[in-house]
């Protein structure tokens, strides 16, 4: 046994927290007391205080074992030396209030029955089960006799009754036994086994002798059908039984257990309650063991009708204890057959009440069964008496808590509190806490330290109740941090495969082999006043936090009742000490170092912890003030980088009182971070000395207390509201020395406002008018056509203040998507907040009373977002304020439809258009190719997209001349191609060589003979032309190839000059409200002319008409003679 105090070895892992909280116990500096894991040193700790000095007072509960386990304190000091040591008291027990219970002597045969399915998990608690029960009994031919089996699909045989003549040596075998598994549960062929080939003279059994069996198991059996048969053949041999249902996997798999339950009681021999148990896991099983041997034991040493009267004799009195303002309650868990009671001991007269002293018949549906009231204890102090705490935690399976008062033996039962999860243990501590210190109980907190979480771990809570008007009434639940239990599946386990161990499971390298979990609520100690609020606090102890090394929680009370969050959280990691189970115990009500502060001492399994409380330091800003106190833009005092600016000086100071009213005994130093313009994202200031918005430093309390700072003013369009200076402090070293008062803020806002020239009573109103115009024309009749070359357009806004300084006067412009903008002219402080808004600041820092400004913003049409109208929303705001009567003109709405013309150019191109018919043509008798039946007439269309605007598709109507009025065919379609395959779609089947001409299939022309007028070739006038569409998908350039030949035979029939015959190509866009084509490209035509010759010499028409053409010219070259006297000269002169 070692005990020495190590004062640099324990170090503590605590949350990452603000410097300015109050954590206030020093986890660097603990004195660590050391001792034997074995002897459970560090069980329960208590802080002490004598003539000699104050003192830890450790206890070590198995001190003396293995022999003799009678336990023992130690005495450690509470002050630092060179090398202390812990001295034991080896305390002899000075007076008993009840009997001991002794080694069991009976002569019994015991078969214990273990269920080795895969389910049972983990099998190590099973063998410490074996162990735990089997200590205390003396094995022997002539004491008692134990076989052991275990079952599953199937049965093992282990031990026989008669195998081992020794406890120790049956202990060894019991250490060895290995789980078979299996992955069903025949409950009922293990018991019918241990009948029938256990209990044989073969394997030890004896004539006479009493017959037990205990059987322990974790499911329902898959052999139920055969209990009945069974059970009843083990009452006709007289094999009393113990029946023992672990809930583990129905705890883990959060199922109900009603049915396992039932069929366990059933088991179970009468009375009931004296030989069915249950335990929440596999690791419970050991905190029943003794109970169980003594229940066995008991029964057997008393006869069946005597077996109820078995009442003080394993009382366990001094399981719990707690010291009341009138005595000592002392619980009592075996009492009356485990189900407990709680003794109070007045003026040295033990109180004992009776066994139904706690009963409520009026609200018990079932007799309780080993309740364990007593486990925990506590007292409440109401206006005039004094309540009565005791736990229960087996109550029902889930636990309760009674609070009652005690006259005499006469119990009244004041209240219950009821656990709602089975197998939580809640009630196992309970802690009745006077927050305010007025003397009167608050509030009364119940742990549950075993309540699974939402993975099956054992997370624990703790329940809060506040005490009103005589009643306790839950207030709140408390939870410690979540814990990693290693792999996804916490215990490796599924319920719906009887919670088999899987292959994954085995593999798992973190798998646990003991309950994972915080069990938060193992120990609940009401401790002084740690922060020095005049309220007191809890710490609540985790035990199995952090994979079992454990951890604290300190709660601050507030009121009459404590914050549900945690203040401080302590989880210790000692490497120089191997310390597990950190917080299973805990002691905080005493000054040990006489600073005036309490210290809280916490144990763990081999050791403890003591550690020191720290002052805590008020301090507070005394002094933020500003000079000048306002900042006066037009005021320029001083000048940074050669440009005259507004500098303000900041004087800062602090003072500081420690809480526990001592005076500083070495001076503090306070860090501190001052910001500009906290509250935005750009400052509008500086600090002149590092040209930042933040600026750092430290002082040194109290021996300085002020600091000053100088910053300047930038330029920034807002100068009407005030600037926000934010100071921040904390202590430089928060590990030493006092820590910051969280009860105070650790930080301050200051405003310093701007001078405003707006009469005496500086509130500004203006009286802002805009006027906007956009250089787009177009209504809902004629909306404004976009060219695909003239996408921009310009917006004028006008801003006039007609009354007080309009600050910060800016113009919000919200456009819509189809339209961005580009730029702005004769305003250079315009900024896209948004993609489809633009915000642009008009005067600075103020626009004056008359001013008037205007600029130009300009934008441009979106060619890919298309909308139907052009939308813009101006609004002309300030940091002024304006009336209401004058803000109608602050807003201008403008709103243009609009469609988009198609960047397209439409064209065509033709080789020959003119055609001649000889008048010797003959109509052929067939025509075997289209080559024969006429001139060629290539038409090429070409189609131009800019890609400006989208287009969904085109569609390309070809109107042509088919067939005359005498239904002769005038141009035939020999075949249409384009440039690609993928951009044109037509409909064009039956107008395409509809005569399918070849010379397998020659065509006979039959042409009737007719008259051609004009008329004939123009489609708007002849009922006999063809049409077609194409569909012409979005490409840069589409070239269309349209093959035609004159039907000669139908021309060479017909009688006719000359004839055109008009081909006409018109565009559409469809699916495509907004997108149109301009009027000169959506149409093109091509006239083909076809003209014929005379049959051989001049018709006779031609000739009469030229004599008579003859005969006028020489009638007017005669007259014309006749008018020039040239018949009126002589003839002689002539001569």
């Amino acid at each position: 046994m070692f005990s020495k105090l190590h004062t640099t070895a324990l170090f503590l892992v605590v949350g990452i927290l603000q410097l300015a909280r109050s954590f206030n116990v020093d986890v660097k500096n603990p004195l660590v007391f050391t001792g034997s894991q074995e002897d459970m040193f560090g069980y329960t700790v208590k802080q002490f205080e004598n003539d000699e000095g104050k003192w830890l007072l450790i206890g070590s509960p198995w001190e003396g074992q293995p022999i003799n386990r009678t336990g023992d304190v130690y005495k450690c000091p509470a002050f630092k030396t060179s090398n202390p040591e812990c001295v034991k008291l080896n305390l002899a027990a000075v007076n008993t209030v009840a009997p001991t219970v002794k080694a069991c002597k009976s002569r019994l045969d015991i078969v214990i029955v273990l269920d080795g399915s895969n389910s049972i998990y983990p099998w190590t608690s099973v063998n410490n089960f074996l162990i735990k029960l089997l200590e205390k009994i003396e094995i022997g031919p002539q004491q008692t006799q134990v076989g052991i089996m275990q079952y599953g699909h199937q049965v093992t045989h282990e031990v026989s009754l008669n195998q081992y003549s020794t406890t120790e040596d049956l202990l060894e075998a019991a250490k060895e036994i290995k789980q078979w598994g299996g992955n069903e549960t025949k409950t009922a062929l293990g018991i019918e086994y241990a009948r029938t080939k256990e209990f044989t003279e073969a394997r030890g059994m004896r004539k006479g002798v009493s017959k037990v069996m205990v059987v322990v198991t974790d499911g329902e059996s898959h052999d139920s059908y055969n209990l009945q048969n069974v059970i009843e053949n083990c009452e006709k041999d007289k094999i009393r039984r113990f029946a023992i249902a672990v809930l583990g996997s129905y705890n883990r798999g959060n199922q109900s257990a009603d049915r396992f339950l039932k069929e366990i009681e059933f088991i179970a021999s009468s009375p009931k309650d004296k030989h069915f148990f249950n335990v929440s896991d596999e690791k419970a099983l050991v905190t029943i063991a003794e109970a169980l041997g003594e229940q066995i034991f008991a029964l057997e040493a008393t006869s069946d009708q005597q077996a109820a009267s078995f009442e003080m004799e394993m009382s366990q009195a001094g399981f719990s204890s707690h010291h009341t303002e009138d005595g000592i309650m002392l619980g009592a868990v075996g009492a009356y057959d485990w189900n407990g009671t709680v003794l109070l001991l007045k003026n040295n007269d033990a109180i004992i009440p009776g066994n139904e002293s706690f009963l409520n018949k009026s609200k018990e549906v079932n007799e309780p069964l080993a309740g364990y009231l007593g486990y925990s204890l506590s007292s409440v102090s109401v206006p005039g008496d004094v309540w009565y705490v005791a736990g229960q935690p087996r109550y029902n399976h889930t636990g309760q808590v009674i609070i009652y008062t005690s006259k005499g033996k006469k119990i009244r039962i004041v209240q219950t509190l009821k656990g709602e999860q089975i197998g939580s243990y809640f009630g196992s501590t309970v802690c009745a806490i006077d927050v305010d210190k007025d003397s009167l109980t608050d509030i009364l907190l119940v742990g549950a330290p075993m309540f699974m979480g939402t993975e099956k771990e054992e997370q624990g809570r703790v329940y809060v109740y506040n005490l009103i008007e005589n009643e306790f009434r839950y207030q709140m639940i408390l939870e410690p941090l979540k814990q990693q239990c290693g792999c996804h599946s916490v215990s490796g386990l599924r319920a719906e495969k009887f919670n088999e161990v899987t292959t994954d499971d085995r593999k798992c390298p973190h798998l646990l082999k003991q309950p994972c979990g915080s069990r938060f609520g193992t120990a609940i100690t009401a401790v002084s006043d740690l922060n020095l609020d005049n309220y007191n606090d809890v710490v609540i102890g985790a035990p199995l936090e952090d994979s079992h090394k454990g951890a604290v929680y300190i709660f601050h009370g507030s009121g009459t009742t404590i914050n549900k969050k945690y203040s401080q959280r302590i989880s210790a990691s000692v490497p120089a000490v191997d310390f597990n189970y950190f917080g299973q115990s805990i002691d905080g009500q005493m000054d040990l170092n006489d600073d005036g502060l309490i210290d809280i001492t916490v144990g763990a399994l081999g050791g403890a912890a003591l550690f020191w409380s720290r002052d805590i330091a008020q301090i507070r800003i005394s002094k933020l003030k500003f000079q000048p106190n306002k900042i006066n833009i037009q005021n320029k005092n001083c000048v940074i980088d050669e440009k005259p600016t507004v500098c303000i000086t900041a004087e800062l100071c602090f003072n500081v009182n420690l809480k526990s009213g001592k005076k500083p005994s070495q001076p503090s130093v306070l860090e501190y971070n001052i910001t500009l313009d906290s509250a935005r994202r750009t400052s509008r200031g500086l600090f002149k000395k590092i040209h930042e918005r933040n600026i750092r430093g430290n002082i040194t309390l109290p021996l300085y207390s002020c600091a000053e700072h100088i910053f300047y003013m930038l330029d920034a369009p807002d100068f009407l509201n005030p600037v926000e200076i934010l100071v921040e402090f904390a202590l430089s070293n928060p590990e030493e020395g006092p820590v910051l008062d969280a009860s105070l803020p650790n930080e301050r806002k200051a405003l310093v406002s701007f001078t405003k020239d707006c009469g005496e009573d500086e509130e500004c109103i203006n009286d802002l008018t805009l006027k906007a115009q956009a250089d787009l024309k177009g209504n809902r009749m004629k909306p404004h056509i976009v060219q695909s070359n003239q996408k921009k357009f310009s917006l004028v806004i006008k801003l006039i203040n007609q009354k007080e300084n309009a600050y910060n006067s800016r113009i919000t412009v919200t456009f819509s998507k189809n339209i961005y903008f580009t730029g702005v002219e004769q305003n250079d402080d315009c900024m896209p907040s948004e993609s489809n808004n633009v915000t642009c600041k008009v005067g600075y820092p103020f626009l004056m009373p008359g001013a008037e400004v205007s600029f130009k913003m300009k934008f441009e049409f979106n060619t890919s977002h298309l909308l139907s109208d052009v939308h813009l929303h101006l609004e002309a705001t300030s940091d002024s304020n304006e009336q209401n009567e004058t803000l109608s003109d602050n807003e201008v709405t403008i709103s243009v439809p609009v469609l988009y013309e198609a960047g397209l150019l439409f064209s065509r191109t033709i080789k020959t258009d003119h055609f001649k018919i000889a008048a010797n043509e003959t109509i052929p008798d067939v025509i075997k190719t289209t080559e024969e039946i006429g001139d060629a007439a290539d038409i090429t269309y070409m189609i131009h997209n800019d890609g400006v605007f989208p287009i969904p598709y085109l569609r390309m109507t070809i109107t042509f001349p088919y067939t005359s009025p005498a239904n002769n065919t005038l141009l035939y379609l020999t075949g249409i191609t384009f440039s690609s395959n993928n951009t044109v779609s037509c409909l064009d089947s039956q107008f395409v060589d509809p005569l399918k001409i070849q010379a397998k299939n020659p065509h006979k022309p039959s042409p009737v003979e007719e008259y051609f007028i004009n008329s004939v070739g123009i489609c708007e006038n002849n009922e006999g032309c063809a049409d077609f569409s194409c569909t012409i998908y979005p490409s840069s350039l589409i070239n269309f190839k349209m093959s035609l030949r004159i039907w000669k035979p139908s021309f060479v029939k017909a009688k006719f000059n000359s004839i055109g015959l008009n081909i006409t190509a018109t565009l559409t866009i469809e699916d495509s409200s907004l997108v149109v084509l301009n009027k000169t490209t959506e149409r093109t035509m091509v006239t083909l002319t076809v003209s014929k010759e005379s049959h051989g010499g001049v018709p006779i028409w031609v000739i009469i008409l030229s004599v008579l053409a003859g005969l006028l010219l020489l009638a007017l070259v005669i007259f014309a003679l006749r008018k020039a006297g040239f018949f009126k000269r002589p003839l002689k002169e002539k001569m």
